[in-house]
């Protein structure tokens, strides 16, 4: 099999290659670029889990970042490991047509437990004392510690949050060269999120984003440069681009309004109590699940969220068919907002009584996604946590804001203009501009099978 490394670029789409980055503006001169057309949901852990199966979110179950566990009657978020994704991965059936092909797979979601050789993922410490400590997972075992003896601990707070930058994804960039290096994976492929920050905060505004832009480009110069020497093909591609939004839509407060959101009171804080709730939404960028748990309001359920100013698509489990993600992890609705919404999952009506993880950056006891994570109320408060950290005093880093509209960009829904589709730039050109995200797994494997 031909070598191959598919580096993701978060948010790339070709509205963003100019003169910001100079790299992959000459690079493209000679390779194929094509787009990918948006899936719904056009978010992270869908579209990788149909990049490396082939499948629809209907078949690999993969139907958002997070959604709600009926069994469980909790909202799960972020969760690592790859039995979650249904169907043989992309490795899977490079290993049986040649028993030498190995994968390394360097931090694309689902990352634990998979089947691929090399893998290295997020996975901080949770201490005893509360305290969280930025780390990683990795397997074999012992790369994770050869990694950061080698590139210092995981940046874990500059890969999430209002600390995130370039170190996280240049630190992801460093440890696929080194694991390239000791291993010669055939398969390699690698993640980087940089772009997915100043996207979200500002949106494509270039006087705003333009030195992260070159900031990305130059990693993607130097992971192109080690693998052209190293002979391997090579794939470019994004998960989905990033538009501009100015309005957040708070669709638990709806479902509150109307009595069928469920609410408990602890420590004098309002906590979302899924199970107890008729109706809640699981929001994540511009799509949000709409679990109904009484049956009987389904009806109501459907006809409040269609009148929601922003709501651009309602899905029953019927039409979710169309859209390929009827899975039972779906919610009774898909809900999509329109091109200038996102959904906010915030649930409380007065922020004297939100909950404390509302103001930290805590991407699993969240009920849905929150970007405004990225955001900080003040580097004098920060400064003033920090120290309390240093001095190994009791502290809790509530530093993030409670307004929503700071995000400008998002992304998930359909529908989209075409120069903010993903991209996908290989050497060789196919015969459509446009081709649908199942295929990007043909590309892949036509890459390996050196067609």
């Amino acid at each position: 099999m031909q070598k191959t490394v598919v580096i993701d670029i978060v948010g790339l789409s070709t509205s963003l290659i100019g003169e910001h980055t100079p790299f992959l503006k000459h690079y493209i001169q000679n390779k194929a670029v094509q787009t990918i057309a948006p899936m719904l949901p056009a978010v992270t852990t869908s579209v990788q889990s149909t990049y490396v199966t082939g499948k629809w979110p209907s078949d690999h179950g993969i139907v958002g970042n997070g959604w709600y566990d009926e069994a469980d009657s909790e909202i799960k978020f972020w969760k690592q490991s790859n039995k979650l994704v249904n169907g043989d991965k992309i490795w899977d059936k490079a290993k049986q047509v040649d028993p030498k092909f190995t994968c390394s797979k360097m931090f694309w979601w689902y990352n634990m437990y998979s089947t691929a050789d090399y893998s290295v993922t997020p996975r901080p410490n949770y201490l005893a004392d509360g305290r969280k400590m930025p780390d990683c997972y990795s397997h074999p075992a012992g790369l994770r510690d050869e990694l950061q003896r080698e590139l210092g601990t995981f940046p874990l707070f500059q890969f999430w949050g209002p600390g995130a930058n370039i170190q996280s994804t240049q630190w992801i960039a460093d440890a696929s060269v080194f694991t390239d290096k000791k291993y010669n994976p055939t398969l390699t492929l690698i993640y980087l999120p940089h772009l997915d920050y100043c996207l979200q905060k500002f949106g494509p505004d270039f006087s705003k984003i333009h030195n992260e832009l070159r900031e990305m480009d130059e990693v993607v110069k130097q992971l192109v440069t080690h693998y052209t020497q190293a002979g391997a093909r090579i794939v470019l591609l994004s998960e989905y681009g990033i538009t501009n939004v100015d309005r957040p839509i708070y669709l638990n407060r709806v479902l509150r309004e109307k009595g069928l959101l469920g609410i408990r009171i602890e420590r004098g804080l309002e906590l979302l109590d899924a199970g107890a709730s008729a109706a809640l939404a699981v929001a994540d960028h511009q799509i949000a699940h709409v679990y109904v748990n009484d049956k009987t309001k389904r009806a109501e359920v459907r006809s409040i969220l269609e009148k929601v100013p922003g709501v651009e698509l309602v899905l029953d489990r019927e039409e979710q068919k169309k859209h390929h993600i009827d899975h039972e992890r779906a919610g009774d609705f898909v809900v999509m907002a329109d091109a200038r919404s996102w959904f906010c999952y915030y649930f409380w009506l007065d922020d004297k009584v939100a909950p404390d993880y509302a103001r930290v950056v805590d991407i699993h006891k969240k009920p849905g996604y929150d970007p405004v994570e990225m955001f900080m109320t003040s580097k004098l408060r920060a400064a003033y946590k920090l120290f309390r950290k240093l001095s190994a005093l009791r502290y809790v880093m509530d530093v993030i804001p409670l307004d929503a509209t700071l995000i400008k960009g998002s992304h998930g829904r359909i529908n989209t203009s075409t120069e903010f589709h993903p991209v996908l730039i290989t050497d060789q050109p196919l015969d459509k501009k446009e081709v649908q995200p199942t295929e990007v797994y043909d590309v892949i494997w036509k890459q390996l099978m050196g067609n």
